[in-house]
């Protein structure tokens, strides 16, 4: 089953077991998918998918940090009910030892040597660790491999 058609789904029991919260937050995904699939006339695929997941759980988190900064706790928590269910349609977090295993692979299938390759390097690894791993992370690590 793809994750639109799990989104859809989960939105339709949402509905049916008068979820209110995870209906709304189900909405703006299906929201932000359609406005992705409008903008550059495609069809959004899983891996599409999971960037559109992965960009709402940052700007979700961004927004927490704004609002614990400005002292609204109520607004902080609405923001963290939210990333929680966006999180439930992305992928388990790799841990770093899976994320350096990937990296080496990458870089065995790149033959990859120096920081001028890290585009390249990079390039392999965003659509394999889509959704599985934070990308600012995955950069750091990658940079350090490629330095050592």
């Amino acid at each position: 089953m793809s994750l639109k058609q799990r989104l859809t789904d989960d939105m339709k029991a949402a509905m049916k077991g008068g979820d209110k919260h995870g209906l709304g937050v189900i909405r703006l995904i299906n929201a932000a998918i359609k406005q992705k699939e409008v903008d550059e006339r495609i069809e959004l695929d899983d891996a599409a998918v999971l960037a559109v997941l992965d960009r709402m759980v940052k700007q979700r988190k961004d927004s927490v940090t704004q609002y614990e900064g400005a002292g609204r706790e109520d607004l902080a928590a609405i923001e963290r009910a939210e990333i929680v269910v966006i999180e439930r349609y992305l992928p388990a977090k790799l841990d770093e030892a899976a994320i350096l295993a990937a990296i080496d692979a990458a870089i065995a299938q790149t033959d990859a040597s120096g920081a001028a390759d890290m585009g390249k390097l990079m390039g392999v690894l965003k659509p394999q660790l889509a959704g599985q791993a934070d990308m600012g992370q995955v950069s750091a690590l990658v940079k350090k491999r490629l330095a050592g």
